[in-house]
């Protein structure tokens, strides 16, 4: 596996994210065809595309969830999941992988909770056994981020009592507890029935406008056109095409991504 990324110090300011050359192949079928990407500090990035255009694998990629065949990633200028040995990159130990991926919050389509823990449990146990932080100042970060998610009544809830918006709405509040930098969402409403999608977008368009660092995989076109600095078009495991909301949604440069626009319109 190559390192093709910019040397930190290269540039004026390091990305928050940069990815180069992610290839992933399940089989025969390639699902990342070399994917490169980079995300400025604060910056909001909506990907969009067809079902199967790999959008899901590459956040999987990103945080190591998912092993990329060869390419890198860097969050903050250090490498992810690898080292370096010379020309070469050298996989890390799955305990150090772990504590990197605290830095990279990532927030599922299923909620992904414990369903034997509270909600305010589900937010301690987080930071406890991610962070090795004081239980008592756990129980402390998660009352304040159940408040800010609009849920502090609710924070001796199981997930079996609690709508799809609010379990979504604490699988935000567990990832935003381990102070990452950079936050991945994976399609986070479409697991919601209808009714429940504006209280998790809320929450969302709460961050992206506080100079959080976000990638939200969605299909929502018009919530990509209200959070996003810049929109990505997947389709067939590449990036096809990245420009801001209204040069993608408006004014799209490709006949298939019109196409796309105007399926997901109808």
């Amino acid at each position: 596996m190559t390192d093709t990324l910019i040397r930190p110090g290269t540039v004026d300011r390091v990305p928050r994210l940069e990815a180069a050359g992610l290839t992933k192949t399940y089989g025969h079928l390639k699902v990342l065809d070399d994917v490169s990407l980079t995300v400025a500090p604060g910056e909001v990035v909506a990907v969009i595309g067809p079902s199967g255009s790999g959008k899901s694998t590459l956040l999987r990629t990103l945080n190591r969830l998912e092993e990329p065949d060869s390419g890198a990633v860097r969050v903050d200028g250090e490498l992810i999941g690898v080292r370096r040995r010379g020309d070469h990159l050298i996989a890390l130990g799955e305990a150090r992988v772990r504590t990197q991926r605290t830095r990279i919050g990532f927030v599922f389509q299923h909620f992904n909770l414990f369903p034997h823990l509270t909600a305010h449990d589900n937010i301690v146990e987080a930071q406890v056994s991610a962070l090795r932080r004081k239980r008592s100042d756990a129980r402390r970060r998660a009352a304040e981020l159940l408040d800010r998610v609009g849920l502090a009544d609710r924070a001796d809830h199981y997930p079996r009592q609690l709508s799809g918006g609010q379990q979504q709405r604490v699988a935000i509040a567990r990832a935003l507890a381990l102070d990452p930098s950079l936050l991945l969402f994976d399609e986070p409403t479409s697991a919601l029935d209808p009714e429940l999608v504006g209280e998790v977008h809320r929450v969302i368009a709460e961050l992206a406008g506080e100079d959080n660092t976000l990638v939200v995989v969605t299909h929502e076109l018009a919530f990509a056109r209200r959070i996003a600095d810049r929109v990505i078009f997947m389709d067939n495991g590449r990036i096809a095409a990245t420009g801001t909301p209204a040069s993608i949604l408006d004014a799209p440069p490709t006949d298939r991504i019109r196409a796309f626009l105007a399926h997901n319109r109808a």
